[in-house]
């Protein structure tokens, strides 16, 4: 690929210009601050603002030239900016949106309908196309959709999407609140378990509006999602297109226990009071994370970027002081907040003396086995599939959705995970493709697009060994290979791409395991134990020192939660000192 070759050279230029530019715009870093914020991920970049908002001078800490963490906009090839890392918008808290006033700080979404897209490997009958499922916010196109392969199951979505919604609705209350203080309760004085019996009213929240229907949740949370959708459809592709969201960024099956709540997971969301609608950032997801970094330098905070820290500070006393950085200047402060995994926070970052070895054990015990491969491509014109042909290279509807590929049977996903736990990428690989650049047009130059693979499924380590630069290079081939059967012409209109597979996703962003979810969202691992019991409440051993990110309950994806929740936790700490 020499026209991939020449865009890399062009992307180091880029990112030299993003560097001085980055550079230019720091205010001064000072020896000393209330707070300081490791890692400018979208939740760290939260948890500042309200802590500043709250009294407390904040200073968050980036690794990177850029903002963002895994939400973050990148011009990879000339022209071409992409959501590198995390590609969509939805499960992001409406009150952390409103709070903070992102639409004033530049955000702004552009909201899909229909939402997703899924094309048959077929052969279409009588000259007609193959078939297609296509599904969005209008329920009786949905029904005419799903009456191409089952009018059973065409009869009953409604009524399964009213059952989804009413379970997501009811998690809610559990989402904007840390889990509930099992310590507090049951140890402490009274009045330490007064405070504590507050942390159940979300809990209570949550129970009061599922009512009759706390088994069915409990059923949902934890059994597997086949259980699930085979009570309620026949039809291959369209359990197949919904099993999709229940194993997206995890390494599980759909006939997996715990895959029904990834599922539940992803339909919790809403974009500007639609409820379950997903959508696009204008520039991309660096537009979520620049709008609260806006939002938290009008109050004062100082968030800068090219500061690697090296170490937190732990004095004599086993309270966190501050930090080193990589150049070897010290930063103190009163708290340190950690956006990085727990593993980057207890196993490169706190000095391990601090730390019990039975914590440190527990630490190595937690989960971030990743499946995804990330593949961003460049390409001169519009994919022009055989199932919904757009012969004009003008966009159909069906070209601003998750596009489903490798999506006609659940046994198709299934194949592909047994084949990644055996350590060797899938030879039919589960294909989520999305180009945002049909509806943002700043993303691509005129007539180009920017293309999104979040591909699943494939192993940390490729049959025991460290993946090559080669092998990289044949999986995104296989990738292509399946995309041209729905898409001819696909292959030759790629002008670049950029392959992350999950090392790739580890060293880029911090990721550990290259896991999205800075730790599986398995049932082990959510709520009380996310991501360990003696941590769910973002306190860690080391006084003054909080964790912020999405290893924090309620988890992974783009919503800003464990940021604000833990800074309720500081906030609630100070008060009591």
């Amino acid at each position: 690929m020499t026209g991939a070759v020449w865009t890399r050279q062009g992307s180091r230029v880029i990112q030299s210009i993003q560097n001085a530019s980055s550079r230019r715009s720091h205010t001064a870093l000072k020896s000393e601050y209330d707070v300081l914020v490791i890692g400018g991920g979208h939740n760290g970049l939260v948890a500042a603002a309200y802590l500043q908002k709250g009294g407390l001078q904040t200073a968050v800490l980036e690794r990177r030239h850029v903002l963002g963490g895994a939400a973050v906009t990148e011009e990879l090839f000339p022209g071409f900016h992409f959501s590198r890392c995390s590609y969509l918008l939805s499960l992001f808290r409406p009150h952390i949106y409103e709070d903070l006033e992102l639409k004033k700080h530049g955000l702004k979404i552009y909201r899909r309908n229909p939402h997703a897209f899924s094309p048959m490997l077929e052969d279409g009958v009588g000259g007609a196309p193959p078939r297609s499922l296509t599904l969005g916010s209008d329920m009786v196109l949905n029904r005419k959709e799903i009456g191409k392969f089952s009018q059973k199951d065409a009869m009953a979505y409604g009524e399964f999407n009213a059952y989804l919604d009413k379970l997501a609705s009811a998690a809610q209350p559990l989402l904007d609140a840390p889990p509930v203080d099992i310590i507090g309760l049951t140890s402490g004085s009274l009045r330490t378990r007064i405070t504590a019996a507050k942390t159940l009213m979300p809990l209570v929240k949550c129970g009061l509006k599922l009512g009759k229907n706390i088994p069915d949740f409990y059923e949902i949370v934890t059994a597997p999602i086949m259980k699930i959708l085979n009570q309620w459809f026949e039809s291959e592709p369209l359990k197949a297109t919904l099993a999709t969201d229940a194993v997206i960024g995890a390494m599980t099956s759909p006939y997996n226990p715990g895959s029904g709540y990834v599922l539940l997971h992803h339909v919790m969301g809403e974009l500007e009071k639609e409820k379950g609608s997903w959508g696009y950032v204008e520039g991309g997801m660096g537009g979520v994370s620049n709008a609260i970094a806006s939002s938290a330098r009008s109050h004062g905070a100082s968030i800068f970027t090219e500061k690697d820290v090296q170490e937190i500070l732990v004095g004599p006393d086993g309270v966190a002081k501050g930090v080193v950085l990589k150049d070897g200047s010290e930063i103190h402060s009163k708290l340190v907040l950690s956006n990085a995994t727990p593993y980057v926070t207890f196993k490169k970052l706190t000095p391990q003396a601090s730390l019990s070895p039975e914590f440190i054990k527990a630490i190595d015990q937690f989960d971030y086995t990743s499946p995804v491969t990330k593949i961003n491509v460049a390409v001169d014109k519009l994919p022009n599939f055989l199932a919904a042909p757009s012969p004009d290279g003008k966009p159909g509807p069906h070209h601003q959705c998750s596009i489903h590929l490798n999506c006609e049977s659940v046994e198709v996903l299934e194949t592909a995970y047994k084949e990644s736990i055996n350590g060797k990428y899938s030879t039919r690989p589960m294909l989520e493709m999305t180009i945002p650049s049909v509806l943002d047009p700043t993303l691509a130059p005129p007539g180009a697009h920017v293309v999104s693979f979040f591909t699943q499924f494939t192993p940390y380590y490729l049959e025991g060994k460290e993946w090559t630069d080669q092998d990289k290079e044949a999986y995104a081939d296989l990738v292509f290979d399946w995309v041209e059967q729905y898409a001819p012409g696909f292959k030759s209109s790629v002008v670049g791409r950029d392959i992350l597979t999950p090392p790739d996703l580890e060293r880029i962003f911090g990721l550990t395991g290259g896991n999205i979810f800075h730790g599986s969202m398995s049932l082990d691992q959510l709520y009380l134990a996310r991501p360990l019991p003696c941590l769910s409440n973002y306190r860690t051993p080391i006084k003054g020192l909080y964790l912020c990110g999405s290893g924090c309950h309620p988890g992974g994806g783009v919503m800003g939660s464990p940021g604000w929740n833990a800074a309720l936790a500081v906030m609630a700490d100070m008060k009591r000192s």
